[in-house]
């Protein structure tokens, strides 16, 4: 698997790149699998493709302080993401792996995956709901997924150093939750790995065998999907 740690400048780019990758894998004409790492350099909210923004964030709370709201390309329910927050996202191919046609099988799949993966640094990782992963009943990575012809891409989020009053403050409470959450707020809900983010880059890296650099990112296919998309408040909003 080839691996593509990027962050690039703008919170459009950014989400942009993710759902470039899926479409340069589908365009490849064979299986082109990747892993993408990337850390905003500012917290923004994201809210999921079918996700109404008014319903799910605090659009008050956020122009108070600053935070600028985006759409991403999958679903889910809205989250809060910035420095202290790694992201990752995973382009997996059909053809290499036919079970994960069933959606039950890739959510699976990657949070079995990433738990691995943390749970040799941290005890106590599980896949919780359908794509959460917890530390002692608390979130610790929401997820997500879209599906094409021949490849997917599930992403998230990985918290370690993240401000999480900010998920208090930026989101109201999700339309839909899975039963470990029992109700409880925001700031009761979620937590931070007590990790460094270059401990979970290497250990994510690892458990994907992702061990060779990326030829060639995807740049024009993510300044077009800037503009179409990702720049626009008509998507956003």
């Amino acid at each position: 698997m080839y691996l593509l740690d990027l962050t690039l400048p703008s919170p459009a780019e950014n989400l942009a790149l993710d759902e470039a990758l899926l479409d340069q894998a589908e365009r490849a004409g064979q299986p082109l699998e990747t892993l993408r790492l990337w850390e905003p350099a500012e917290p923004m909210v994201v809210v999921g493709r079918s996700s109404r923004m008014e319903e799910e964030v605090c659009l008050e709370a956020c122009r108070e302080l600053g935070i600028l709201a985006f759409r991403r390309v999958s679903g889910g329910a809205a989250i809060v993401t910035g420095p202290g927050c790694l992201m990752y996202a995973v382009v997996l191919s059909y053809r290499r792996r036919p079970a994960l046609r069933l959606l039950d099988h890739a959510h699976a799949f990657v949070m079995n995956t990433m738990a691995a993966a943390l749970e040799r640094l941290v005890r106590g990782v599980e896949p919780q709901g359908i794509s959460d992963l917890a530390v002692g009943g608390k979130k610790v990575s929401g997820n997500s997924v879209r599906c094409k012809r021949d490849h997917l891409l599930y992403h998230g989020t990985l918290l370690f150093d993240f401000p999480l009053e900010l998920v208090e403050r930026c989101l109201k409470m999700p339309p839909r939750q899975p039963e470990y959450r029992s109700g409880r707020s925001h700031r009761a809900f979620v937590a931070n790995l007590p990790l460094s983010s270059g401990e979970i880059r290497q250990a994510v890296a690892e458990a994907w065998q992702a061990d060779k650099s990326h030829p060639e990112w995807p740049r024009q296919r993510t300044a077009e999907l800037v503009v179409e998309r990702y720049g626009r408040d008509e998507w956003n909003r």
